[in-house]
Order: C-alpha cells, then structure tokens, then sequence
C-alpha cells in the first residue's frame, strides 16, 4: 500500500497507532520537567550514586525514629552526588536520548516499556 493509499483509508504512516510521530523529538513540558528529571533521579541512584545510597539507608536503618538527627552527614552526601549528577548537561542529554527512543518504540509498536518482553 502507498502512502497516498494509507492516508485515504485513514491510516497515517507517521503515527501508525494514533499515538503520535514516533520520529517526532519535541518534548512537551510535562516530559521535561518530570518524566526525563525520574530517569536521571532512577539512574544516578543506581548507578552512580550507589554508595551514597547504601551508607544513607545502612544509617536509616540503623537509627530508627532518630535519623532525622543522625542521618545528617550521609544525607548531605547523598544530596551532593544526585545533584552534580543533575547538574551534568551530558548526563541530561543521555537521558533525554533513552527517553526519546522508549517513546519512539511505544509510538512505533503500540506496546508500553513495561510490557515489551525483549528477545534474546
């Protein structure tokens, strides 16, 4: 089928399940400000900062009702790491690139991340 003969039987070839151009890279605000900001929190925590995060909930743990108080030192260098990780124009614009393609491949195939079973 032609593209001409998409477009008159009402199939877009750009949007092939009306969920948008999966081409398209322009980001709304919702996805800027909130859903690329979780990837880069979700992926310094794991990746980065994981140190950080382990003396910070060992310290938690440890301390129960009081970690508010004790949990000071570990807390300030949990902060420091995420946020020089959130300062990283690089580090930004990886993320942005993993979420431009997640959103390409659920436009693309109608399938959400958390469903797609990955082939080995």
């Amino acid at each position: 089928m032609s593209i001409a003969q998409q477009e008159q039987a009402g199939i877009n070839p750009r949007n092939p399940h009306g969920l948008g151009d999966p081409n398209d890279t322009t980001l709304r605000k919702v996805e800027r400000e909130v859903l690329i900001p979780k990837i880069m929190r979700d992926r310094a925590r794991d990746e980065f900062c994981t140190k950080e995060v382990a003396d910070f909930e060992e310290c938690c743990k440890a301390s129960s009702i009081f970690m508010v108080a004790t949990c000071r030192k570990q807390n300030s260098a949990l902060r420091d790491c995420l946020t020089r990780w959130y300062q990283n124009e690089a580090f930004k614009e990886e993320c942005k690139a993993i979420y431009l393609q997640e959103r390409a491949d659920y436009r693309s195939t109608g399938i959400p991340k958390k469903n797609r079973v990955e082939k080995m």
